[in-house]
């Protein structure tokens, strides 16, 4: 099949409409919101939430906002973003993992660690960590391969690979002997300790909740393995005057612009921490629900393997322009625009980060509506990405939305946020996003073994609510 023949398909059918949680009922009792947020707080939202611009609402003694509006939204997180903190809650959820890194960072300890990550960043600095994508993507194809004639859970073997590529960027090294110890250390942390309870809503920060005991308990284990990698990384040493090879020389090297400063091992521990989790999960998470999403639609799928054939530049030609050496040639990434609006909309429909709260530390108002510090404000990329003022078959699987050259206002499309507070690392996750699900789909031919709906669940992280089985055919 040709790549032309492949993009005239979707022309002739219906879309995909992959399944979605039920919605809550609109006068749900705070009580039973708090039950539902705690099960999934995709799962606690109701029908007005995907419908009006903004909805009020009350949570105890404080208002609340679901802001739904490009202009409200981008009032809160570029205009006044200095006025909105992180909830009581989202730190104490975060803040065990990640430390004070970027993630959780607020005023003048923000802003340093932004200025001195930046460079790090670059997309030239993303180009030198592409070998490492690529061989641990090809270590995992090496792997399906071998058992592509029995079914295959897809969302273990994303997370070991993009886990890996965590670590291979960050440290040189393979993950063969750490990996099976840092997704212990994630499962056991969002099963037991990542969902916020009703306590870790209404205390303030200063007063500890129940769970913050365990919280420090598990921080004290966490802190000591991210401190035993980075001495495992410093053993092995840097050749003076050589190139950086990872980011863990990029972040050891990196200073203040404005102040010269470097980061001490405790702030470099929990920067090296956040970049991990940060990366390796909620890239995981999105090449899991591209392969489901290609998996339920298999006109779509082909029309991303016909334009990697057409991408990949075998013998002579691997050095041409834009193309990364692979173990069956080369990519070229510029050519992978169907690969890349697939990952979009991907990211549009299952937003990794599926929520932004915010805390007013001062009054405000919001399209005329006065806000009292501390009222709450939510931004939910998964209300967002599919709210019906906004979107054209807003649950639909619509990849060729993203490439008919006007690009979603940015205010209506949040997968990485936006403003000051922008991911970072997008640049860094959407090449590996597309170049893994580039090679996957060029290798392989993915169905679902199991046909039972898989729901998304908002903890952290949009997941699945299970790992269903796949079946993998070389192509």
């Amino acid at each position: 099949m040709s790549i032309a023949e492949a993009y005239d398909m979707p022309l002739t059918r219906a879309p995909l409409v992959p399944p979605s949680p039920p919605r809550a009922p609109d006068d749900m009792t705070a009580v039973g919101r708090m039950m539902a947020i705690r099960e999934s707080v995709i799962g606690s939202w109701g029908q007005r939430a995907y419908e009006e611009d903004i909805v009020r609402g009350r949570f105890f003694s404080r208002s609340t906002f679901i802001l739904n509006a490009p202009d409200a939204i981008r009032h809160v997180l570029v205009d006044n973003y200095e006025n909105y903190t992180r909830t009581p809650a989202g730190f104490r959820v975060l803040r065990p993992m990640l430390g004070e890194g970027l993630l959780i960072a607020e005023g003048r300890a923000w802003k340093h660690q932004r200025r001195t990550l930046a460079p790090a960043f670059t997309p030239r600095a993303v180009s030198t960590l592409v070998p490492h994508m690529v061989a641990a993507t090809d270590d995992t194809i090496a792997k399906l391969r071998a058992a592509s004639n029995a079914p295959v859970d897809l969302r273990e073997a994303m997370q070991r690979m993009t886990l890996e590529i965590a670590g291979r960027t960050m440290f040189s090294f393979g993950m063969d002997r750490h990996g099976a110890a840092l997704r212990d250390f994630v499962m056991e942390y969002g099963e037991k300790l990542a969902r916020p309870h009703f306590l870790d809503m209404l205390l303030p920060l200063s007063w500890p909740s129940p769970q913050d005991f365990a919280r420090a308990r598990f921080r004290k284990r966490w802190t000591a393995f991210i401190g035993m990698l980075m001495a495992e990384r410093r053993a092995t040493g840097k050749t003076d005057g050589a190139p950086p090879r990872d980011l863990f020389d990029l972040m050891g090297a990196a200073r203040d612009p404005e102040t010269g400063e470097a980061f001490n091992d405790e702030q470099l521990g929990d920067e090296v921490a956040t970049m991990i989790l940060a990366g390796h999960e909620t890239t995981a998470t999105a090449l899991f629900w591209a392969l489901y999403l290609l998996a339920l639609d298999p006109v779509t799928q082909e029309q991303v393997a016909a334009e990697v054939q057409a991408a990949t530049v075998n013998g002579a030609g691997a050095t041409a322009s834009g193309a990364v050496a692979t173990a069956n040639g080369a990519v070229d990434i510029e050519r992978l625009k169907f690969t890349r609006a697939v990952v979009d909309e991907t990211m549009r429909l299952y937003p990794p980060a599926f929520l932004i709260a915010r805390a007013a530390a001062g009054p405000d108002t919001i399209a005329g509506m006065p806000v009292k510090k501390k009222d709450v404000v939510l931004i939910a990329p998964w209300l967002l990405h599919r709210h019906e003022k906004l979107w054209r078959d807003p649950n639909a699987f619509v990849p060729s939305r993203f490439m008919t050259g006007t690009p979603p206002d940015r205010f209506a499309y949040l997968p990485f946020g936006v403003g000051a507070r922008v991911c970072i690392g997008a640049h860094f996750a959407l090449v590996e996003a597309v170049l893994a699900l580039a090679k996957l789909i060029g290798a392989f031919r993915v169905s679902m073994v199991d046909k039972a709906p898989v729901m998304p669940v908002g903890v952290v992280t949009t997941q699945p609510d299970r790992s269903p089985l796949f079946a993998i055919a070389p192509r």
